[in-house]
């Protein structure tokens, strides 16, 4: 069998068992584009190398490249398709991971203020859907992505809830937002019903000037103009400047600070977060909560009154 015959069984495979598998199916076509679909038990291992290495410098993206490939050959492998896998048996040393920024509430006010920055004359909803899409990120916590595949039907601004639809395995959940967001969205919806709807109420909602859907790497481009606008730099000793996708850890961690002052139970609130950003688990949440000094100073607040209580008691 060819490389992309097998490449195609095993993404047909994934998808019957409930996973979404649209990032590791991207990373399979760039792999076959690249070998040039020869059979596949003709794949070298040098190529393969290749392949992980990739064009730039040496990156966590060797990783996400070598677990996919990964399952392609125990696929493969388990079918007959190939005697055994060309993946190499080591793995390099890979940079340290970077570290999640959590942005201020300075920081992210400098943000929207710069999308001010991005008016043009032929594409008037340029300014408001970048404001919006900074406002809906931080005020809902969605993933980036999750952000982007909405439509104009997901967002039910009567009932206050956003529907995010086929996440991972083919999940939907219902994210509440606040009064002011709502708001906030609603103006925008107006806005962008003034624009093209090439699919009635299913269109995207943050689109394209012809009414199509952004692309991530297309709106990422634009962050970094933000990002640098707004004057927020890389922090020292982190090899790359804040991310995107870092605004969702922000409004993880903030939250968890909200809850700190105002007193709530934070371990019987997380499971409910955990449900809100849509994680599978707790642990995936917990991750999200970096020990900044704000979070750490809240969490040492209240273990010093659990304590003084303690001794008082």
């Amino acid at each position: 069998m060819t490389l992309g015959e097998v490449i195609d069984a095993y993404v047909a495979l994934q998808r019957a068992r409930g996973v979404r598998f649209e990032g590791a199916r991207a990373l399979l076509s760039q792999f076959r584009r690249e070998m040039g679909d020869p059979p596949i038990d003709h794949v070298s291992a040098e190529a393969v190398v290749t392949f992980l290495q990739g064009r730039g410098a040496l990156s966590a993206t060797w990783l996400l490249k070598y677990r996919v490939l990964s399952g392609l050959y125990r696929f493969a492998v388990g079918r007959g398709h190939v005697d055994k896998s060309p993946l190499p048996m080591a793995t390099p040393k890979l940079p340290l991971q970077q570290t999640p920024y959590v942005y201020s509430n300075d920081e992210l006010r400098r943000l929207l203020a710069a999308t001010s920055s991005l008016h043009v004359a032929h594409s008037p909803l340029r300014v408001a859907m970048y404001r919006t899409l900074l406002l809906l990120l931080y005020g809902s916590g969605l993933r980036i992505g999750e952000a982007l595949r909405l439509t104009l039907r997901d967002v039910d601004l009567g009932e206050g809830v956003i529907t995010i639809r086929d996440t991972k395995f083919y999940k939907s959940r219902l994210v509440p937002v606040g009064p002011k967001l709502a708001q906030e969205l609603a103006a925008f919806a107006t806005l962008r019903r003034r624009h093209p709807l090439p699919d009635g109420e299913v269109s995207r909602f943050f689109t394209t000037r012809a009414g199509r859907g952004c692309s991530y790497d297309a709106i990422n481009i634009v962050f970094q103009r933000l990002r640098h606008a707004a004057g927020i730099v890389c922090p020292p000793g982190e090899p790359r400047p804040p991310r995107l996708h870092d605004i969702r850890h922000t409004a993880a961690v903030h939250r968890v600070i909200a809850w700190y002052r105002s007193g709530q139970d934070v371990q019987r609130l997380l499971p409910q977060l955990a449900t809100y950003l849509g994680h599978k688990d707790i642990n995936s949440t917990q991750r999200y909560l970096q020990m900044t000094p704000e979070l750490l100073h809240e969490a040492s607040q209240r273990f010093a009154s659990y304590s003084q209580w303690g001794q008082l008691s």
